[in-house]
């Protein structure tokens, strides 16, 4: 299968795109910059120019392409502060790509994030695939991929966990929360600590996109989660105790002082479950969970910023 990658230069394509290789397919990866296409041409993929406010690229690459996984996102609008221009921009990308896949049977894996089904008031219990948040922030896009199962196209969303992690993450949640505990002095967390987080190898993702593209039944929402629910208590003192730190509680109107622009995020109570997307495709995660995985110490290797 010739498959049509955004977000190609990526943490999660750094693992998608070998495993797609790996197993047969070719990879086509969108690469907005000479040094994103060099990082993309390094994985042993054919390099596409172009970037998601390039609506007319997309709708040729998707259209050429027998499938397409959506990875991309501006992810460096949503961390100064301008998340709705990033949503935006992530909408009318879907939208494209999912006019040109119309009535061709052709599989389109988007992205979106177990956070929004706290944010759409899951709560008290783990959220399922099942689970379907009328609309909102990220999740118009989600429902709008679904959408297009009924226009002929067998689409999916993989849900993913905030915190995928690996050795290939250098930019996500899990840097971000190091690097405010390093900033601050202390690895915060809000109240008492009680709300759950779920996480995910990189590589166990990795798997999932591909059996996604290879065979979800159309219309399917999955969830990329490996831990369920790690409290984030457990996470603070997770960090604290690499780095040598103290943990703090701090409260809901100093979190932003504390963790930034996840200050809110922070909050949520967040426990998932991956049953159903185990069940139809057949995916389980092999690869350690986020604790042994910061405990394995490549993280507190680097000297990223949050």
């Amino acid at each position: 299968m010739r498959v049509f990658v955004t977000g190609a230069s990526g943490h999660i394509a750094s693992a998608v795109i070998p495993e797609l290789l790996d197993h047969g397919h070719q990879v086509v990866g969108l690469a907005r910059s000479e040094r994103s296409a060099a990082a993309v041409a390094a994985l042993g993929a054919e390099v596409r120019a172009g970037d998601l406010d390039d609506l007319g690229g997309l709708r040729t690459a998707a259209i050429e392409s027998d499938g397409v996984i959506h990875l991309a996102f501006k992810h460096e609008a949503m961390r100064s502060g301008d998340f709705l221009a990033a949503v935006s921009a992530d909408a009318a990308a879907v939208e494209a790509m999912g006019e040109a896949l119309a009535g061709t049977g052709k599989p389109f894996v988007s992205t979106g994030g177990t956070l929004m089904l706290a944010m759409g008031g899951i709560t008290g219990r783990a959220g399922t695939e099942q689970d379907v948040i009328p609309g909102g922030l990220r999740v118009d896009a989600e429902n709008t991929v679904i959408a297009l199962a009924e226009a002929g196209v067998r689409s999916s969303v993989i849900r993913l966990a905030p915190m995928v992690h690996s050795d290939l993450d250098h930019h996500g949640f899990t840097v971000a929360l190091i690097g405010f505990a390093r900033e601050h002095g202390h690895s915060a967390f809000v109240g008492d600590g009680a709300n759950r987080w779920p996480a995910a190898h990189t590589r166990d993702i990795a798997v999932l996109y591909r059996l996604a593209l290879e065979k979800a039944p159309a219309g399917s929402r999955l969830h990329g989660v490996g831990d369920r629910g790690i409290p984030f208590a457990t996470i603070a003192e997770t960090i604290a105790a690499e780095l040598g730190l103290p943990t703090k509680s701090v409260t809901a109107d100093e979190a932003a002082d504390h963790l930034g622009f996840l200050g809110f995020l922070a909050q949520l109570d967040n426990p998932t479950s991956n049953t159903l997307t185990r069940q139809a495709l057949d995916w389980e995660p092999t690869h350690p969970g986020w604790i042994e995985d910061l405990e394995a110490g490549h993280y507190f290797a680097r000297t990223t910023a949050p």
